[in-house]
């Protein structure tokens, strides 16, 4: 007989998985993976739907590490707010790696994606960012960029925040919010610029199709990680900026064709054959990371597959020790 397949929706996920150090580590072991072990991977599916302002990703990566893997199906219909809708939502399946039988539907409404995309930043920042850095640029304003700080506390100690965003109302509330829930000094920001000038790390988290850092905007010791240019025409670090740093991806073959590194190869900044490092490589002491307190580092964030196997493989073991979701038999018949 068949193992019954686990239903969980969102609300008994977000319970399950929520933002903490466990998560961190479980992405972090992603990124390892990649560098360490015969991870299958295949490029990112995406169907656009122009004519109803929507668009969708399908990501999904076998690890051998885990006794699972996952598909993930992620829509974006930016028009939804108007029809009193979520923009994001989603799901996760989750099979056997042995069998391919079905064993979780994840139905988490991009709650999983959410965590794991910051879950990345805070991985990026423990690896690449000065341990000492006190003060925090944040480059939007919206739900990514809370969890991007939220998840930046638990692996550095930093005091002060700087948030900018295009809209100054929701910036001023980030602040406030932030302030309150992380005990720490934050202030909403005139520009880009001023708020990535006395950065130790900053953090970008927009839909921009147009560069919102410069290279004026670097300096010394800053760590900067990019992570909302996950299509071809988002783009949120200037070529010239990118080229100016030392610079380190989530995966190589898919940045060249839709993160920061396409617009900067594009632009004729960098050649389209220059062997960058992934943060994988540099967690597994293959490839140099920071060397020095004063290097300038950008990390190149699209999100993979891998990341999407790994929270949902946490989320499975979960449940299973917790008993939580409900159970659905799907048996065959001969």
């Amino acid at each position: 007989m068949m193992s019954p397949i686990v239903l969980l929706g969102e609300a008994q996920l977000r319970d399950l998985v929520p933002l903490d150090l466990a998560a961190i580590d479980q992405v972090e072991a992603a990124f390892l993976a990649l560098a360490t072990e015969a991870v299958a991977m295949p490029p990112i599916l995406r169907l656009d739907l122009p004519e109803h302002h929507g668009e969708v990703d399908v990501k999904t990566a076998y690890l051998p590490r885990f006794d699972s893997f996952a598909i993930k199906v992620s829509p974006g219909f930016f028009d939804n707010p108007s029809l009193g809708l979520p923009s994001l939502n989603g799901l996760m399946l989750v099979l056997s790696a042995k069998t391919g039988l079905t064993e979780a539907v994840l139905l988490d409404n991009g709650y999983l994606t959410a965590v794991r995309t910051a879950a990345a930043g805070a991985v990026a920042a423990r690896w690449l960012a000065n341990e000492d850095a006190r003060t925090v640029a944040v480059i939007g304003a919206g739900e990514q960029a809370r969890l991007q700080l939220q998840a930046l506390s638990l692996v550095r100690r930093f005091s002060r925040v700087k948030v900018w965003s295009r809209n100054r109302a929701e910036a001023e509330r980030f602040a406030a919010e932030m302030a309150a829930k992380l005990d720490v000094a934050c202030e909403a920001a005139p520009s880009v610029h001023a708020a990535l000038e006395d950065a130790d790390i900053a953090v970008t988290t927009t839909p921009s199709r147009t560069p919102l850092v410069e290279a004026a905007d670097l300096h010394r010791g800053l760590h900067l990680t990019a992570m909302g240019s996950d299509a071809e025409h988002k783009n949120e670090i200037a070529p010239a900026a990118l080229a100016a740093a030392h610079y380190v991806c989530d995966r190589l073959q898919q940045v060249r064709v839709l993160g920061e590194l396409h617009h900067a190869i594009e632009a004729q900044q960098v050649r389209a054959d220059t062997p960058f490092a992934e943060l994988g490589e540099v967690i597994a002491g293959k490839a140099k990371g920071r060397t020095s307190k004063d290097d300038i580092t950008i990390c190149d964030l699209t999100g993979t597959g891998a990341q999407d196997t790994a929270i949902a493989t946490l989320a499975l073991a979960r449940a299973r020790a917790a008993g939580a979701g409900t159970l659905f038999r799907n048996d065959m018949t001969r």
